[in-house]
């Protein structure tokens, strides 16, 4: 059973949602205060919380997690089926918006690390327009079945952004990533945070902020 999403409601009349995901080994708190502080008052705010699983890269210590992470080596084998059913549930949340009166066009997917890598996944496997998404510091899971399995518009807006002097999550990969996305995408931005570790920093939350008004503009 998945541990109940922490939400923030809009404190204007809701006309859309941000869904962020957080990192390996965090809980949706770890994020839910800064989101909200960066999107507009029509905009409620749902930070869920992974199962905790027993995690290979951490010698199968058990933590709150996505899917199992292996190592952390590019050309490693991945959790398919794990990253498969994260999906699933990802756009079971959108789906619960979406029958709560919130068009798919103006609901936001975001997240931080292996969130990050799942809100990619997980946008660019919908079947729908969404809003767009927000990945922080992560990679493309299961790279390998793309583009063949996109089934999301084009055109999809993606914000990606890393700091180059991640220690977890190589910057490399974070540019491979971006040059590989935008082979068969249309409209990526990816930013470079000089200095920038395995974290966040304030100029990159004023870019995500500036995202967010671009994709759920309050006029709507």
């Amino acid at each position: 059973m998945e541990p109940n999403p922490v939400i923030i409601a809009a404190t204007a009349k809701q006309t859309a949602s941000l869904i962020f995901l957080h990192g390996l080994g965090d809980t949706g708190h770890g994020w839910a205060s800064t989101i909200a502080a960066i999107r507009g008052p029509h905009v409620k705010v749902i930070c869920p919380t992974a199962s905790t699983i027993p995690v290979t890269l951490n010698a199968g210590f058990r933590m709150p997690s996505w899917f199992d992470l292996k190592t952390l080596d590019a050309t490693a084998a991945e959790d398919e089926e794990g990253i498969v059913r994260a999906s699933d549930l990802v756009h079971g949340l959108i789906a619960d918006e979406v029958r709560a009166g919130i068009p798919a066009n103006r609901i936001l997917l975001g997240g931080f690390s292996q969130g990050g890598a799942l809100a990619l996944h997980a946008a660019l496997t919908y079947p729908e327009s969404l809003a767009g998404v927000m990945s922080l510091s992560c990679w493309l899971p299961r790279y390998a079945y793309f583009p063949e399995i996109v089934k999301a518009p084009r055109d999809l807006p993606i914000f990606q952004a890393h700091g180059d002097c991640d220690p977890v999550v190589p910057f490399k990969w974070g540019q491979m990533t971006a040059s590989f996305l935008k082979t068969f995408m249309k409209n990526i931005e990816f930013m470079t945070y000089q200095g920038l570790t395995h974290s966040s920093s304030e100029s990159e939350l004023k870019d995500m902020r500036a995202f967010i008004e671009k994709t759920l503009p309050a006029n709507k």
